[in-house]
């Protein structure tokens, strides 16, 4: 998509290349990928062993962004994902913004 066409590209809220080449080839099932996702979502990483206080600084910071301003607006999860294709995860990305535990 031209980059005059979104406002911020996040690639750290998409699956990592490995999880994305394994579901892609069909070695893990959708249910398993989408338990890895949300995983590596929530896990710490190598920014995190330089805070001592804030732990998974990146992805958790980013979802919490993401929900303020879709409080007080639109945002617009993109893929490269066909846009009716159900298995892609922006759509638990949505959940996940849509819920609490952000």
């Amino acid at each position: 998509m031209p980059t005059n066409r979104y406002h911020v590209w996040m690639p750290s809220l998409g699956p990592s290349e490995d999880l994305l080449a394994r579901v892609m080839a069909g070695r893990v099932t959708w249910p398993a990928f989408l338990r890895a996702y949300r995983r590596e979502l929530f896990t710490t990483g190598a920014v995190d062993a330089r805070n001592h206080s804030i732990k998974n600084h990146g992805q958790k910071f980013t979802l919490r962004l993401i929900k303020h301003l879709a409080a007080s607006g639109t945002v617009t999860l993109l893929c490269h994902c066909a846009e009716d294709e159900r298995h892609c995860h922006r759509h638990e990305l949505r959940k996940l913004l849509e819920s609490r535990r952000v």
